[in-house]
């Protein structure tokens, strides 16, 4: 495209998208990965826990240790120290799985969701006065293309291989 900026190197079908849209979707997914550590940071734990911690509240259906260990990408022994150490600082409970008693699933406990949403307060005040500057049209459409766009990331994630790629050769011998 004439006169746009290049929004990286061009795939298999072309250069990808790059509506105005698209970048600025773009530049918030890049942030969310900084607000994560930010609400780490802010609740005095690590990166991990905060994931683990995102993971269970925003969950539809309760998870496990394993399931959420996969969720991360992190070994079985690194899930259950991962949810051992959460269980002593207060943040999850062990319960058994409302589904299946021989598995046990983990609950955020309630003084650990108040934490978090203290924490994302600022933040959450800030979108909502971002909010209120739209019209009721405009914030209809805002939440409807939110939605929609959550759905191909939601897809996009659900038809990911369960391993990864092998690596790319590059280079003179075949890239």
């Amino acid at each position: 495209m004439e006169g746009s900026p290049s929004t990286g190197a061009a795939g298999p079908t072309g250069p990808p998208p790059s509506s105005e849209a698209a970048r600025a979707l773009r530049e918030v997914l890049r942030v969310a990965g900084d607000t994560r550590a930010a609400l780490a940071r802010r609740l005095g734990i690590g990166a991990t826990d905060a994931a683990a911690i995102d993971h269970l509240i925003s969950s539809p259906e309760p998870l496990g240790p394993v399931e959420l260990g996969n969720r991360l990408g992190i070994r079985s022994a690194s899930a259950t120290t991962l949810v051992d150490r959460l269980v002593r600082a207060g943040h999850v409970a062990r319960a058994p799985h409302p589904h299946d008693r021989r598995r046990l699933s983990l609950q955020v406990t309630e003084h650990a969701v108040g934490e978090v949403l203290e924490a994302l307060r600022p933040m959450l005040v800030g979108v909502d006065r971002a909010v209120a500057r739209l019209t009721p049209e405009q914030a209809e459409a805002a939440a409807a293309f939110l939605r929609e766009v959550a759905d191909v990331m939601r897809d996009y994630v659900a038809t990911a291989p369960d391993e990864p790629a092998p690596p790319r050769r590059t280079g003179a011998d075949g890239g």
